[in-house]
């Protein structure tokens, strides 16, 4: 199977076009069709049967309680972001990748707040994972957990931190914009159109700006050329004022 590639050249970056692979469904299925299979089949066909079926049943619905920024969808992407990476670092193993990306996020049962500490704290509970890792890939993968948010200082302490640290940043404007008002309309319900506009915007700017938070810990991934795109972005607020009063419109009204 060809490889597909995909840069912000190949989708302009204009209000009314989608920016990215998995804000353009329509994009995506003409590539399956194209190829005849999906590129999750296949990097997942390489995942232990068994625990990808515990998985798919017992740890992905979980997401559902969430708030919309963080359900099945976002753990699907990190996931697939995450075995796509994995497929470029020799070595790695598949199996705990997957893992690691698929309990990334849980301790939001808990809030935010400390969400990535809890989600250690799940994954090291887990009984299914206790009797299928031994306890080194355990303490890995909880650390990997663990060092994933964005907003940690410091670099991630291992390769599958790396990695769905990485795959967790995937860096895409019309996803990133739309998870940013999903989050302002849940935690912010008395702001009003023009207030969570200007939180969208702030948002942006510390965390994607310039002189933002948010680190690029594998510089060969295509996050690189997406966060400048996002950037040019940024520096126009026009633009993204534009993008906002669409996604605001979409969310607001459904």
């Amino acid at each position: 199977m060809d490889k597909i590639a995909f840069t912000y050249d190949d989708v302009r970056v204009t209000p009314d076009r989608q920016i990215g692979l998995y804000s353009n469904p329509q994009w995506e299925l003409s590539h399956v069709n194209k190829y005849k299979c999906s590129p999750k089949t296949v990097r997942m066909n390489t995942i232990d049967t068994k625990l990808r079926t515990y998985v798919e049943q017992h740890i992905i619905p979980r997401y559902a309680l969430f708030d919309k920024a963080h359900r099945a969808e976002h753990v699907n992407m990190v996931i697939e972001q995450s075995m796509k990476l994995a497929s470029s670092m020799p070595g790695i193993n598949k199996d705990m990748v997957y893992v690691t990306a698929a309990f990334h996020d849980l301790g939001l049962v808990n809030g935010r707040e400390n969400h990535h500490i809890d989600s250690r704290k799940i994954l090291e509970a887990d009984e299914f994972i206790k009797a299928h890792f031994t306890q080194e890939q355990i303490r890995l993968m909880g650390e990997a957990v663990e060092d994933h948010r964005a907003s940690k200082s410091g670099k991630p302490r291992n390769d599958y931190g790396l990695i769905v640290a990485e795959a967790d940043r995937f860096i895409d404007g019309e996803t990133i914009i739309r998870r940013t008002i999903q989050y302002g309309l849940k935690n912010y319900p008395d702001l009003d159109r023009e207030g969570h506009y200007h939180r969208t915007l702030e948002h942006l700017e510390k965390k994607y700006g310039r002189n933002g938070y948010l680190k690029i810990w594998l510089p060969w991934s295509d996050n690189a050329k997406r966060l400048e795109s996002l950037r040019q972005m940024i520096d126009n607020p026009k633009v993204i004022y534009k993008w906002f009063d669409r996604i605001f419109l979409e969310e607001t009204r459904n």
